[in-house]
């Protein structure tokens, strides 16, 4: 039997995980995530089903005539008997309430993301006139206020790289596995800054997924497409260094395709290599808070500068709406229109 792609593991993963939340969601919920089948990834109903769980688990905690209830005893009667006021509430209980004696905070885009899946959970029930109406219209979304992005800059990229390769500044400890794993960690964090890709993106690399005839290794997007991003001779270089490595590294079963295998000879998870990006980054800088997504936006922003084709590098980074990149980079689209502002002359000196 053929290993199964990293991708396809998750997807069975969360798979698993949306049917465990099933069971102890309503009945009725389930008609819904049926309809969400052919339309979202497993991951995002996932989110989907623990959000709409928190809600219920919100109303028990909060509702007087919910406080004997178990979330499986809910109906869509329920849902009707709530107003725009019970949504509002919902929001600020969500920015800190406590589960299992631990206070848990959200963020302002987590409160969002928790109203955008009520809101579409209200929306099914209420377009089949299951239910009479949708309290979450009433509330607005709530505002987020943009940061600004974190990047490392031209030489803090160098020294970031120069570290991985010598070691320099790693403590006792963390030099113990560097000269077993630099190779590995060069060509992993050489590739997320040479060609930006998501961290989900580098752990899902399969061996034959990298073409070094044609310099361009084949992702899977967030969505389930599937792109070829091209790196560049420096990428190439860690590599190759790296693939000759790998061909003495025996897997674990399951895990023989995978491009970067773990010290415990098994794919490298998420977790790694943000822990991986943290280690590195703390020898360089301890004001900026890098972690693999802001590699991301460091080789955004590089190739931006480059380039001047905010298309371009939607098109790199696999963001489906160029204005998603323009709001990431609006800072820099603004500094080359003020550094653009004496290029046209009205009158010859």
């Amino acid at each position: 039997m053929a290993t199964k792609t990293y991708t396809e593991q998750q997807n069975i993963k969360y798979k698993k995980k949306l049917n465990e939340l099933l069971d102890i969601l309503p009945d009725f919920c389930t008609e819904y995530f049926d309809s969400l089948e052919f339309n979202k990834q497993p991951r995002t109903k996932v989110a989907y089903a623990m959000d709409i769980k928190g809600f219920f688990e919100f109303l028990i905690e909060t509702k007087p005539e919910y406080n004997k209830y178990k979330i499986k005893n809910f109906t869509p009667q329920d849902l009707d008997k709530l107003d725009g006021t019970d949504i509002t509430k919902y929001l600020r209980y969500v920015k800190l309430y406590k589960k299992n004696g631990r206070d848990v905070t959200n963020s302002e885009s987590a409160a969002k993301r928790k109203l955008c899946s009520l809101r579409r959970f209200y929306a099914y029930y209420y377009r089949y006139e299951i239910i009479k109406s949708n309290p979450t219209l009433k509330v607005d979304m709530p505002k987020i206020h943009e940061k600004a992005i974190i990047r490392m800059d031209p030489n803090e990229v160098a020294e970031f790289l120069d570290n991985v390769e010598s070691g320099n500044k790693l403590t006792k400890t963390q030099l113990n596995s560097h000269e077993k794993l630099k190779t590995r960690d060069l060509a992993l964090l050489t590739l997320m800054l040479g060609t930006g890709i998501r961290v989900s993106e580098c752990v899902g690399l399969d061996i034959n997924d990298v073409d070094f005839d044609n310099d361009r290794i084949k992702v899977i997007r967030k969505g389930g497409s599937e792109s070829f991003v091209y790196f560049g001779d420096e990428v190439r270089e860690a590599l190759l260094d790296y693939m000759e490595e790998r061909k003495n590294i025996t897997p674990e079963d399951g895990h023989e395709n995978a491009l970067f295998i773990s010290a415990k000879n098994k794919r490298l998870c998420v977790r790694s290599v943000e822990m991986l990006v943290k280690k590195y980054a703390q020898t360089v800088t301890t004001v900026k808070h890098i972690t693999p997504h802001k590699l991301r936006s460091t080789y955004g922003t590089n190739l931006y500068q480059e380039s001047q084709d905010i298309y371009l590098v939607a098109d790199v980074l696999g963001h489906k709406d160029v204005n998603t990149t323009r709001r990431h980079y609006a800072e820099i689209v603004d500094e080359n229109k003020r550094s653009a502002r004496n290029i046209v002359k009205l009158r010859k000196d």
